[in-house]
């Protein structure tokens, strides 16, 4: 009954929290001149930067759509013209056509009218484009921008699985080839988007490709099941180096949930188990300071210095995965160990991370916990992974 309790006073605060952060990005990061939406916005709202991130841009047009369509108190006309316009913008300015990646490359920044600034050599603009397109056509009912997410999600699967001279990125001699753990994440939470809800057809075509993003996950499990590393081999042996040693704390626990959202989609009790017990009892074992509290952010599996400067910094994001992926496995399991886990990465977050003056959360903290970076959106924060996960944890 204690726990309980504890749930629901917590579900009062991350009620009025979601609020708050909808708030924000609805007050400062529209552009009503040029469309789409402002990134770069300090403590107190105002834009220090006009350049516009591809992944943010598809990450708020889903996320505005995802509280239009499903939260009754959101279905709001300002909420889904915010949507509209953010679409609208992509679709007219993030393809860059040209080049290896033919018509269906994104750029990864704007500028504030729409001209491409840099590419990067990857699918993760893609992948947030097609999110984007295929939760606004859900709201708008528009059949071509469906479509459209459709064919792109079909160039991506070619990118991963068949061809990646597409994405630019030369094939030297001494790089050696490598699944990091992002490609298939990515790609496994695109098919829970395209599949959501719709027929058996569409989830029959995409069942092949999310079974082989899960076992392409699941080799990142190595030093006899005692560590999650983000990089490994293609035929899932360690690599050599800093790189192969890398872990990511967050990024494993977000993992986490996107295994145990497959496996309850499968009825896969195996799938869960190992989902609990290597993505996120592990990561927050090794991952959790002892000494100050929170996760770091990148860790060397062998204990030496990591080379990334901010390995000890404290980042809002893997803070929200880990929120969402322990209270997932509650709900699954009813387990207490998982609740309390749940509990303590809640009392770190809520203490540390909003601004209770100025609204939203900060994303960068020391190791001992102050704020390191006083800004509310930058190149990588946006309107996704805070409200991402207040939402999940009141409508999921």
């Amino acid at each position: 009954m204690t726990s309980v309790i504890q749930l629901e006073e917590c579900r009062e605060r991350i009620r009025k929290e979601l609020d708050t952060v909808v708030d924000f990005w609805l007050r400062y990061s529209h552009d009503p001149d040029h469309g789409g939406f402002f990134n770069c916005i300090g403590r107190d709202g105002k834009v220090y930067d006009d350049l516009k991130y591809v992944w943010l841009q598809g990450r708020q047009v889903w996320m505005y759509c995802r509280l239009y369509r499903t939260v009754e108190r959101f279905h709001k006309p300002e909420i889904l013209e915010a949507a509209k316009a953010g679409g609208a913008f992509l679709r007219r300015f993030a393809r860059v056509s040209g080049g290896c990646g033919g018509d269906w490359k994104c750029a990864f920044c704007l500028t504030r009218d729409g001209k491409p600034v840099k590419i990067q050599r990857t699918i993760f603009s893609e992948c947030f484009y097609i999110l984007a397109m295929d939760e606004l056509s859900r709201v708008t009912g528009d059949t071509d921008m469906q479509l459209e997410a459709n064919q792109m999600m079909e160039q991506l699967i070619y990118w991963v699985q068949e061809d990646a001279s597409g994405l630019g990125r030369p094939q030297l001699a001494g790089d050696a080839p490598t699944n990091n753990m992002a490609v298939p994440m990515m790609l496994l939470c695109l098919v829970h988007q395209i599949t959501e809800g719709r027929g058996p057809d569409v989830v029959g075509k995409y069942r092949k490709l999310g079974c082989w993003c899960v076992q392409q996950i699941l080799q990142h499990i190595q030093r006899n099941g005692t560590a999650i590393l983000e990089n490994v081999s293609p035929e899932g042996g360690e690599l050599p180096g800093c790189k192969g040693r890398l872990q990511n704390p967050g990024h494993a626990l977000e993992a986490g949930w996107f295994l145990l959202q497959f496996s309850a989609e499968q009825s896969d009790q195996v799938l869960q188990r190992t989902a609990i017990n290597k993505y996120l009892k592990l990561p927050f074992q090794d991952g959790w300071d002892k000494k100050h509290g929170g996760l770091f952010y990148f860790l060397d599996v062998d204990k030496h210095c990591p080379t990334q400067l901010e390995w000890n910094m404290k980042l809002w994001w893997p803070h929200c995965e880990a929120l969402i992926a322990f209270l997932m496995a509650y709900k699954q399991t009813k387990n207490p160990e998982l609740l309390q886990r749940f509990f303590q990465v809640y009392e770190y977050t809520f203490s540390h991370f909003p601004d209770c003056q100025g609204g939203e959360w900060f994303g960068y903290l020391t190791q001992e916990g102050k704020v390191a970076l006083d800004f509310k959106g930058g190149p990588f924060k946006g309107f996704f992974h805070v409200p991402r996960c207040l939402y999940m944890y009141l409508f999921s």
